[in-house]
């Protein structure tokens, strides 16, 4: 049985507006990949949207190779994996444990997910270990008392992880937090602040800072565009106007290709509706949609109609490139070079 239907329509999106626009060799630059369904951990306060558990329970290894071989038939896709479904200590390790394993069986470069109380030694220890390329961590491992809407960069990627980052010249792959988002000022004086004190690593901002609407860009670009070294990646994001933004602010040669596979798999389109994102997904295939604020069902006819989110992303990068211009060099960056060239830098201070 397959991992997840490809429909019709599915295979005449891709034929039709995506499998040319693409190179032939791809990198995902941010993946998801873990074996079982999470632990909750009681004593944790709720500080994450619902709607991506509702994609997949679990992502082996195996899972991820299969998507893409469903998703890109004719493509050649190498993802950077980490894990997922983390809330203490103990999880880190387990699931770090398995992005080991998985690493050895597919071949496939991985980060290590941090967790703030870690000292440095282990995580250097387990960088070395494993030939981990840097290091990934999250909002909802910020201490507890910290209310989410408060929760800052520095308080789940502290000081003695990022000196560790900037000592090897490896990667954080960052997710931001904060209810404003990019533009947030905090997150903005915390991105110029690790970037003049840690010079040597390598920071990506996950999901274009997570400016998946219009207004969540505000004048971060331009508050941020003396910092050369700056990665972003465009992760679940399906704004076109978000990348255009992007692709003139940033140079091409630092803008990176992601999916956060596995919750790409989703059936929707995403709208933007008083200044926030909306998910429309088909009828009954996500349960209840009034669990998350983000969801919202469509008719059954409109549903039959919905693709994937890989393919919405894609698009839309598709839509941006087009309108400004850009041709295969550029696509061929943005969707390969760009990380091949990042990815063996760090493959390199690895192995030295």
């Amino acid at each position: 049985m397959s991992l997840f239907k490809v429909t019709d329509n599915d295979r005449r999106i891709y034929e039709e507006q995506i499998r040319d626009y693409l190179p032939e060799k791809i990198i995902d630059i941010h993946t998801h990949v873990w074996k079982g369904a999470p632990k909750p951990n009681p004593n944790s306060p709720k500080r994450t949207v619902t709607w991506p558990s509702l994609v997949a329970a679990e992502n082996k290894i195996e899972d991820i190779m299969e998507a893409y071989k469903l998703f890109f038939p004719d493509k050649e896709v190498t993802p950077l994996i980490f894990a997922s479904k983390l809330t203490d200590i103990p999880t880190c390790r387990e699931r770090n444990e398995y992005i080991s394993y998985a690493k050895k069986v597919s071949g496939y470069p991985a980060l290590y997910f941090s967790h703030p109380l870690m000292t440095a030694d282990e995580v250097e220890r387990e960088i070395y270990r494993n030939g981990y390329l840097g290091i990934k961590s999250y909002l909802n491992l910020s201490p507890n008392y910290i209310p989410g809407a408060e929760i800052r960069i520095l308080d789940f990627f502290p000081p003695h992880h990022l000196e560790l980052m900037n000592k090897l010249g490896l990667m954080v792959m960052l997710h931001i937090p904060r209810n404003a988002r990019f533009r947030d000022p905090v997150n903005i004086a915390q991105i110029q602040h690790i970037c003049e004190t840690y010079p040597n690593l390598r920071l990506v901002i996950a999901h274009v800072g997570r400016a998946y609407c219009e207004c969540d860009v505000g004048d971060a670009f331009e508050k941020l565009k003396d910092y050369k070294d700056l990665y972003y990646d465009f992760t679940a994001n399906t704004s076109a106007y978000v990348f255009e933004e992007l692709l003139k602010n940033v140079s091409e040669d630092k803008i990176l290709f992601g999916s956060d596979e596995p919750i790409v798999r989703m059936r929707m389109r995403r709208i933007e509706e008083n200044n926030t994102y909306i998910n429309l997904v088909p009828p009954g295939l996500y349960g209840d949609p009034s669990q998350d604020p983000h969801l919202r069902e469509v008719s059954a006819e409109e549903g039959e109609k919905l693709t994937f989110f890989m393919y919405e992303e894609i698009l839309a990068m598709k839509k941006a490139t087009t309108k400004l211009g850009l041709g295969k060099e550029t696509v061929n960056k943005l969707f390969y070079e760009n990380s091949r060239k990042l990815l063996d830098e760090l493959e390199s201070k690895v192995r030295a």
